[in-house]
């Protein structure tokens, strides 16, 4: 029989929240007292008088390792692109005060309540926004050579510990797929945002001389095997900074937009041709 979880008994801080807006969410924590948050560096909007904000070395967890474990929780956060440094926010008042994360850039921010995912979240490196004081953010290594050669991730994936919540960031449309055990889903390999820890992931090459040459959507997909839970984004950042950074303008600074009647003439007849 499967165990229930225990949502009365958690080690992490038990935090309220609601999520705001459509396409550019932010996330308002509930504190009560002597109640924390942590977060990554840049993701702060707004908060309340009371709050107490600390710069913390380390994955972000409560645990009690001395000196050389906060290093070694520094250094994993180091492998993962991320600062060697979080924040955290501490009620120290009386009362209930309120703190505010912001999204990047345009998706949706996903709760996930860890306890209900037996502990442990995997998710792409720059997906993580705050969590509960308690939960731990350190790195997935992969164990196939074939996902950290092509995986687009590297060997190296975010996890997040604890039995709290946590808080992602989607962009985009985000899809939710429960698969069933055996049952496969194939995703591009920057569209995963993340998923449970009994999901087999592996990268699959996509085959065929016209589809690798001609197709253009890379040479290979995740494979994704239940049982689990798998949480897909419609719009993965690189995918955007890509677009963006092929039409910004070359010439200076100079644009008439894609739509332009004018086009490389309007160029011309202002004596930017350069042949």
């Amino acid at each position: 029989m499967e165990q229930l979880p225990d949502y009365n008994n958690r080690n992490a801080h038990e935090i309220d929240y609601r999520i705001y807006g459509e396409e550019m969410q932010y996330v308002e924590i509930e504190l009560d007292p002597e109640e924390g948050v942590i977060a990554e560096s840049g993701s702060f909007m707004m908060m309340d008088d009371g709050i107490k904000m600390e710069t913390i070395f380390g994955d972000g967890s409560q645990k009690d390792t001395g000196f050389l474990g906060k290093i070694l929780g520094a250094g994993k956060r180091i492998l993962t692109g991320e600062s060697l440094f979080m924040t955290a926010f501490y009620n120290n008042l009386t009362g209930k005060r309120n703190v505010s994360f912001a999204s990047p850039y345009p998706g949706k921010i996903i709760p996930i309540d860890l306890l209900e995912y037996q502990g442990k979240f995997i998710c792409q490196k720059d997906a993580f926004l705050c969590a509960a004081k308690g939960v731990s953010v350190g790195i997935e290594f992969s164990k196939k050579l074939g996902r950290g050669f092509f995986g687009g991730e590297g060997f190296i994936m975010q996890k997040l510990e604890g039995d709290g919540m946590a808080f992602v960031h989607t962009g985009g449309t985000m899809a939710k797929r429960v698969l069933q055990s055996g049952e496969i889903l194939r995703v591009d390999t920057g569209c995963i945002i993340g998923f449970t820890q009994d999901v087999n992931y592996d990268i699959e090459f996509v085959g065929g001389i016209r589809n690798t040459v001609f197709g253009g959507e890379g040479l290979f997909f995740a494979k994704l095997e239940g049982p689990g839970t798998v949480y897909v984004q419609s719009l993965p950042f690189s995918r955007l900074a890509g677009r963006i950074i092929s039409k910004a303008p070359q010439t200076g600074g100079k644009s008439r937009g894609e739509g332009s009647i004018l086009g490389g003439l309007g160029d011309i007849l202002d004596g930017d041709n350069r042949f």
